[in-house]
């Protein structure tokens, strides 16, 4: 999904000469507190709402210090360009632009992340792990096929660095199973610290006592 299927065209340019009362009347309509400023088909930059305020001299969008003149990608870039953008620039409304730098509209994160939550496996069930891994052991094919030896199959991945520990990443996986007792002992067993699961569901005694006897068999 890229950044233009993502456009919320109920959210209008402001213009250089429009007043600071529409401003701040759109702001409260459209229940956000940025929007975007162009003229002539170009970004401008964006208005907050402290802004409308705290300029008491100000009448018109032009007598403002517009802030975000960079918050913006390309109409082709991913939806991760989009949430990148908006968190290093600060802002909720990331404006899109054509291959011409032509502005065509803008992004909001929530858009981003309810699109994210429609087309991931956010809403798919089963469970989430998050994993532990030094980083000179990580493997994703390696924890995959451990995972998949037990006909669980994984739906999604994120990798972040741990900062408490700068020699491990922390991997975050998704399942598409809540029973995943099965999985944590085959991993535990090569070494795999898993921090926390969520969305799971337990065995049953029977299906305990049988997998714990499974893996004293397995076990060398």
């Amino acid at each position: 999904m890229t950044a233009k299927d993502l456009i919320n065209y109920m959210i209008p340019p402001l213009k250089p000469g429009d007043s600071i009362a529409k401003a701040q009347q759109w702001m409260d309509e459209l229940k956000t507190t940025e929007l975007p400023v162009a003229h002539e088909g170009r970004f401008l930059g964006l208005v907050d709402e402290d802004m409308t305020y705290d300029f008491v001299d100000a009448h018109q969008i032009s007598d403002l210090l517009l802030k975000g003149h960079d918050c913006s990608v390309k109409q082709d870039q991913h939806y991760y360009d989009v949430l990148s953008t908006s968190y290093n620039q600060g802002f909720r409304l990331v404006a899109v632009l054509d291959s011409d730098d032509g502005y065509l509209g803008v992004v909001s994160i929530q858009d981003v992340v309810e699109a994210f939550a429609q087309t991931s496996s956010v809403n798919s069930p089963g469970a989430i792990m998050v994993l532990s891994i030094k980083d000179h052991d990580y493997s994703l094919s390696n924890i995959a096929r451990m995972i998949e030896m037990n006909d669980v199959k994984v739906l999604s991945s994120h990798v972040t660095p741990q900062l408490d520990e700068s020699s491990s990443v922390r991997l975050t996986i998704k399942l598409d199973t809540e029973e995943i007792s099965q999985v944590k002992t085959v991993l535990e067993n090569n070494g795999v610290t898993i921090e926390a699961t969520f969305n799971t569901t337990a065995l049953s005694y029977d299906e305990k006592e049988r997998l714990d006897l499974l893996m004293k068999f397995i076990k060398p």
